[in-house]
């Protein structure tokens, strides 16, 4: 059923010649994988929609060795259809981005927790268990995860905000997998990513905002005191760890953080590398928000460099630099994109008490009208720096 293609220089750590089904393969890293895997390898694609993909605005979508499926990973007979014959699985699907998960927790937790238990149930009827690779989220290790390693203890947030149904439903999955590895032999591999940018990411993040805000001149939206301290990791790079993490043999039962420490830095100081980089004359501007930040997010990554060989190498300058010249490239595509993303929870949730009110009780004074003016600003800003 194999055959093999030859683009460019593949990496010594590639699977070649395997069928590798990718879920939530639309999206920025999905689609990062499938252009490394497919001159190689049969690339199964499986997610809910095209329009507005990374996959689509990467042009690569009538590639010879990628199929793509429509399909739920809530399905439970068009997910065992998926993994038929596969040898190599990368779990992606999941609901992401902090103003959809504020705004749908209980879909947050059934469409992350169930869709990786949809998964597991059809696989493991396979005659050979695939490897598979499954994308838990930083956010495990809390509010506060300096230099973290994979063996230190995670951190669960209050259940009366709604930004933590993202991290728990992603913690269960990774203790699902576990268990799945100890009693059936399913090999499986866990990858939490810190803070991946680059070329092709299309979701509504604090990257993308700043890059398309200083192309148009406009003000870069910072949350809080732009204090909050970020380690960015180059897709490239995040992509290499994640084909070792399908070959090496050590890395099987294991979890792994992929960073890279050496772009560590603020929001603000992203800011204005931002501004730097692109020559813009545009300001920052500083909003409050009301709902929980992550103060500092930074990996350690000894397991990762001595099991995986993982060495990120592109620096976060140059990576801004090939972001904004693919962002110059797709600008009209991504302000239509962003410009559809979920309003912040934080203006809905004012809105709709405003609402209860005049209803109860008429017409309500100017005064009463008025928004407070952090939540007024914030309807025009990036997400929060996930």
């Amino acid at each position: 059923m194999k055959h093999t293609r030859s683009i460019g220089a593949p990496s010594a750590l590639m699977p070649r010649g395997q069928r590798i089904l990718i879920t939530g393969g639309t999206g920025f890293i999905g689609t990062a994988l499938t252009h490394r895997l497919c001159a190689e390898n049969d690339v199964v694609i499986f997610d809910q929609k095209l329009s507005g993909s990374s996959w689509v605005l990467s042009g690569r979508n009538g590639h010879d060795g990628v199929r793509v499926m429509l399909g739920d990973i809530l399905d439970p007979e068009a997910v065992p259809r998926a993994v038929e014959g596969v040898d190599s699985v990368i779990h992606l699907a999941a609901i992401v981005g902090v103003n959809k998960v504020r705004a749908h927790p209980r879909e947050t937790i059934e469409t992350n927790f169930l869709g990786t238990l949809t998964l597991l149930r059809a696989v493991e009827h396979l005659p050979v268990l695939p490897r598979i690779v499954y994308f838990s989220t930083s956010e495990v290790f809390g509010i506060n995860s300096f230099r973290v390693q994979e063996c230190m203890s995670t951190s669960i947030g209050p259940v009366q905000e709604t930004r933590w149904s993202y991290s728990i439903s992603k913690l269960v999955g990774e203790h699902l997998l576990q268990c799945y590895h100890r009693e059936t032999g399913l090999p499986t591999v866990t990858i939490r990513p810190f803070n991946v940018f680059g070329p092709g990411r299309t979701g509504d993040h604090a990257m993308l905002r700043f890059v398309l805000s200083a192309l148009r001149h406009e003000d870069l939206v910072v949350h809080g005191a732009g204090d909050q301290i970020r380690s960015w990791c180059y897709i490239d790079d995040l992509v290499n760890g994640v084909l070792a993490a399908l070959v090496r043999p050590d890395a099987v039962g294991e979890d792994f953080n992929l960073g890279n420490p050496r772009n560590t830095l603020t929001i603000y100081e992203l800011a204005r590398r931002v501004l730097n980089i692109t020559g813009s004359p545009s300001k920052i501007r500083f909003v409050e928000v009301n709902y929980s930040d992550i103060d500092i997010r930074v990996p350690h990554m000894e397991k990762a460099r001595q099991l995986l060989g993982f060495e990120p190498s592109v620096d976060i300058d140059e990576g801004i630099r090939r972001t904004v010249a693919w962002c110059l490239e797709h600008r009209d595509a991504l302000s239509a994109i962003l410009a559809g993303a979920p309003e912040p929870v934080c203006t809905q949730e004012v809105e709709k008490r405003v609402k209860r009110v005049k209803r109860a009780a008429g017409p309500l004074p100017l005064a009463a009208h008025a928004r407070p003016s952090h939540v007024r600003a914030s309807g025009a800003t990036a997400e929060s720096p996930a």
